[in-house]
């Protein structure tokens, strides 16, 4: 299978939109979370100023908790990929590099000879 083949299947396509999705989904809550942190700063002083526990105020636990936000996203948007993503598109990358059929006549590879790597990747 070739590669316009491929990204013009509609399975394909599918793969992308989730990838993309997924993506703007997972973009769109880190950049909300930050956005809420800092207009909280700059509008609500008083209430970022308050004392949770000894020096620890509700700023400085929520700026803490921009770092976990982070964490959890990338996690997840990991998990997603792997799962759901990354199989697909191995079938994919092994369809696209599987060999043409042996025409009748033509000498099969000779064992011996090793076989070229087609720029496969492992994942994490």
């Amino acid at each position: 299978m070739r590669r316009q083949a491929i990204s013009g299947n509609p399975e394909f396509q599918a793969l992308k939109r989730a990838q993309r999705r997924s993506g703007v989904a997972m973009t769109a809550i880190a950049v909300g979370g930050f956005l809420l942190y800092v207009l909280l700063s700059s509008f609500a002083p008083d209430l970022m100023n308050s004392s949770l526990s000894g020096h620890l105020t509700l700023g400085l636990a929520l700026g803490l908790g921009q770092f976990v936000l982070m964490a959890v996203i990338a996690r997840c948007y990991v998990v997603r990929m792997r799962t759901r993503v990354d199989p697909v598109a191995r079938g994919f990358r092994t369809r696209l590099h599987r060999p043409p059929a042996e025409a009748p006549g033509r000498a099969a590879r000779h064992p011996s000879v090793p076989r070229q790597r087609t720029g496969e990747y492992r994942t994490w």
